[in-house]
Parts: structure tokens; sequence; C-alpha cells
């Protein structure tokens, strides 16, 4: 997406939210003026099962909780889930247009993503041209953009201490490890950051921990080539290295009527003894910690 295109969704947006107007004005019951100053846009890629749902609604309260004097709005970047789940979420250029317009001068857009991959780029590119519009009337006065979970070799030791306590009773047992399935983003050098994962997974706990992804490398085979190397591993633990567990965590990697499931694979490799753990990482509220701290660097520099 150009930086042309992405202004001119942004003018559009614009537009739309100045001549939006209510069905029925009444004065009388018009509310009092309110300051808004300060907004927190949290952004994610959205899903459309309740129980993922859980995921991105704790990092959300863990937001509101400590950032009481912000106003925290929630945007999906996937169109699919907005139009299924009908339910008036907004996309990221609609949501800080409607922050524009409302008023708002300081804003913080938070990702949820994983890696800084091809989905952070395309947000980047949103708040890039909001950042080109210059003036008090269609830009704001102070607009930042946080970085998503795993974006440094220091990020990804921190992830690496979280996934370990997150699986320390299952760690207990010498034969068993633990197959964690990212997403992937394929030919985006933000992909290499798995790499360094389990690295850093590898330091805190080896053979213990293999990292994959759904749509680039590390794929399923090279986790089978790398598990294939550790003879004394009999039971394995499958769980999604994603924010939320939605439809890649119980189709992709769980999926027991799919033959192309990871836990399908795995059983046709010979590993019989197999258990799933489908939370996503974002009801960790070691994850919830961090997500935090990542919006006090974008805050406390305001």
């Amino acid at each position: 997406m150009n930086k042309f295109f992405c202004t001119l969704l942004i003018l559009l947006a614009l537009v739309g939210a100045c001549f939006a107007e209510p069905e029925a004005a009444k004065p009388e019951t018009k509310a009092p003026e309110i300051k808004k100053e300060n907004a927190i846009l949290i952004i994610s890629f959205g899903t459309s099962m309740p129980e993922a749902r859980k995921a991105i609604d704790n990092l959300v309260n863990s937001a509101k909780s400590e950032f009481p004097n912000y106003e925290i709005r929630l945007a999906f970047t996937s169109n699919i889930i907005r139009r299924k789940l009908n339910a008036g979420i907004q996309n990221p250029v609609q949501a800080l247009a409607a922050l524009n317009d409302e008023g708002f001068k300081n804003v913080c857009v938070m990702p949820t993503h994983m890696i800084p991959g091809e989905e952070y780029d395309e947000i980047l590119s949103v708040v890039s041209a909001f950042w080109s519009l210059s003036g008090s009337k269609y830009g704001f006065e102070n607009l930042s953009m946080g970085t998503p979970f795993l974006n440094s070799v220091k990020d990804c030791k921190r992830m690496a201490e979280i996934i370990a306590a997150r699986f320390k009773s299952q760690l207990q047992d010498k034969d068993t490890a633990i197959v964690l399935m990212g997403h992937g983003t394929p030919k985006h050098h933000a992909n290499a950051l798995y790499s360094q994962l389990q690295l850093a997974l590898n330091q805190r706990n080896y053979g213990k921990f293999f990292v994959g992804t759904v749509e680039a490398a590390p794929l399923i085979a090279d986790v089978i080539a790398d598990l294939k190397r550790h003879p004394e591993i009999k039971k394995l633990v499958l769980s999604p290295l994603m924010i939320v567990a939605g439809d890649h965590a119980n189709n992709d990697l769980a999926g027991k009527d799919d033959e192309d499931s990871w836990l399908n694979v795995l059983k046709a490799n010979g590993y019989e003894d197999i258990s799933t753990y489908l939370v996503g990482l974002g009801e960790d509220d070691n994850i919830a910690s961090d997500f935090v701290m990542k919006i006090h660097a974008l805050t406390d520099s305001e």
C-alpha cells in the first residue's frame, strides 16, 4: 500500500466522519462537551471465535486498567472478520480518522502482533500517512506507534522466559517437548525473529521447545527434523505461538479431521502421545504486563 493511496483513504475517512449526522438530533438531550486529549488505539488482526476473543479483551482491559485517563479504542485489520462480526468494529484508518474528528490530540497506536512483518508494515503505512498530515485540523499533535512483542533480541529472551513459565509443569517430564506454532510471514526479514526466539528457548531449556510457523520457515517438516534429533522425546504438547488461539490453532495446529494439521502430521511421523494447549498468549498475564510496558514506552515519551 503506497503512501498516496493510504493518504487518500484517510482523507475519505475524515470526510465521511465529518458528514455523518445522528438520525434525530435532540437539543434537549445533548450531552455536555468533554475535553478529549489522549487516546490509545489497540490494533489486532481480530477473531470471530468467542473463546479466542478473551486474549484480545485481556490486553484491552489491561490497558484500560493501567491508563484510566486515556480513551482506549480497538480496531481490527481483517475486513473479513469485521464484516462477519457486524459489530461496528473499525479498521485502523477509520479508527484514527474518528479519533481525529472527535478532537483527540495525542494518540498512541499499539499493535498486538508478534513480529514486525507484513501486517505490521501495513499498519505502519497507515500511521505514516497520518503523520504526513500537517496542521491541527487533520493532523494529531502527537501520534506514535509501538513495537510488536518480538522486535529485538531482548524481546525474544523475555518471550522465552514467559513461555518457559507457561509450560513449567509440562517441562518436569524429561520425555516431553513443547511444539509451538507461529503464523510466519513469507518473504519478509522479520520472519527471522522466530529463529531468534528458538535460540532464546534453547538457551533456557535446550531440546524442550520447537518453533515452527504456518506460512514460512521453519515449517512443520523442519520441526519434525529437529524432533528426530532428540530420540528421548516421546510426548508432545502443541500450542499456538500467537496472541489469539483462533482458526490456525484450532484447525491448522490441532484439527483432528484435517490430515494436514500438525497434530495428524506428527502422529503420522510416530508421535502418538500428543496433547494440546489451545490458549492464546494474550490471555497470559505476563504477556499483558509486557503489552502495558510497551504502551508506557509511548506515553512516557510524550
